[in-house]
């Protein structure tokens, strides 16, 4: 060995995997009960401090590059811009910006409301002046956003078609929040590059169509971002609108994520690229690091061990554009490592009982 080299005895029992990748986090979200609520109040410092707090307690799990989609005054692409001209230790940041909603719309809060096909416009060319990695359009409403509709569609389609046709002619990608049937079917019929949660929520409960399915494969969109269930969860923590869902539809939270762990077999056996996001943040549950609650529903949708952690690791970095960074243990590739205590080539979920965190070679203290 170079003896430049520094050894690190891990034991027998562990695991060496490439760094973890979260693909659907708000930094700006402080993991407690109403985050999202706090962050229209917060000064640039105190975006600042939440983000630097979210991105150590991602790397303490393990994860080591996350796409931010969805940021107040563009605070996460600001610190991903710190990262490019230092060498912070922190995850690398993929960011979005504030995400395109409509007025009143899901995430109205963070500013990026567009009311007309002008106002899409100078969206996206502000977007590109920033430049964001990727833009994030809601295309459904949102449990977090009191008002808005979970189920229905927030954009006209020519509208929507417009963003995603001006996104790519710039070279960005559009990530879609899609909890509605609808708007799910709406993403894929103007060529969205990855839909979040797809949650297909209609009004007699949840679906997805085969065929739908099918041109999401023949497009190559991916799904991210499909929020874990626990089994200690109660419905009077669920947000209002899931609550009133399921009592509608008469749907359990089990119920749900019986949903969710097929839908995932069922997008894997198609070939549909399904990446491990925890829309991370929003609440205790969904806290910054951790993203290993969500490798259940993979394991438990029968994928292998290999495609569990591929999820997690070399998949999300093809969703993330950064196929040829980040992701594997390869050479050329970012010394991106964590290891981790077990085997996880037999148990995935092994991911998140974290031992070592290396970040571009440099060993994460503590």
């Amino acid at each position: 060995l170079d003896e430049r080299w520094r050894v690190i005895d891990c034991g027998e029992d562990a695991t060496v995997l490439p760094g973890l990748i979260d693909t659907h986090t708000h930094l700006v979200a402080d993991s407690k009960l109403g985050a999202l609520d706090r962050v229209p109040g917060m000064t640039d410092d105190q975006l600042d401090d939440v983000i630097t707090q979210s991105l150590a307690d991602q790397l303490a799990a393990g994860v080591t590059t996350v796409r931010d989609l969805g940021d107040l005054r563009y605070a996460a692409v600001k610190r991903r811009d710190r990262q490019q001209i230092g060498s912070l230790l922190e995850p690398t940041v993929v960011a979005a910006g504030p995400p395109v909603t409509t007025p009143g719309g899901h995430c109205h809060f963070m500013g990026g409301v567009v009311s007309d096909d002008q106002s899409v416009r100078a969206a996206v060319v502000e977007r590109v002046a920033r430049r964001v990695d990727v833009i994030k359009v809601m295309t459904s409403g949102g449990g977090f956003t009191p008002g808005t509709d979970m189920l229905r569609t927030q954009f006209d389609t020519e509208r929507l078609r417009l963003l995603v046709e001006l996104s790519h002619s710039s070279g960005r990608p559009v990530a879609a929040h899609a909890h509605g049937l609808v708007a799910i079917e709406q993403a894929v019929e103007v060529g969205v590059d990855t839909i979040e949660h797809c949650s297909g929520m209609t009004d007699g409960g949840m679906e997805l169509p085969d065929a739908t399915l099918a041109a999401m494969a023949e497009q190559g969109i991916a799904v991210s971002g499909i929020i874990p269930i626990r089994a200690d969860l109660e419905i009077a923590d669920t947000p209002k609108p899931v609550q009133e869902f399921l009592s509608r539809t008469g749907l359990t939270l089990m119920g749900v994520r019986d949903f969710r762990v097929d839908m995932i077999r069922r997008l894997h056996a198609e070939g549909v690229a399904v990446v491990t996001g925890l829309d991370s943040g929003l609440n205790p549950g969904l806290g910054h690091g951790k993203l290993a609650t969500t490798l259940s529903m993979f394991d438990d949708a029968g994928l292998s061990s290999a495609a569990v952690l591929a999820a997690a690791t070399s998949r999300a970095a093809e969703v993330c554009g950064l196929a040829q960074q980040k992701g594997r243990v390869q050479l050329g590739y970012e010394a991106d490592l964590v290891v981790v205590d077990g085997d996880a080539q037999t148990n995935p979920s092994v991911a998140g009982r974290v031992r070592t965190v290396i970040r571009r070679g440099l060993l994460v203290p503590g």
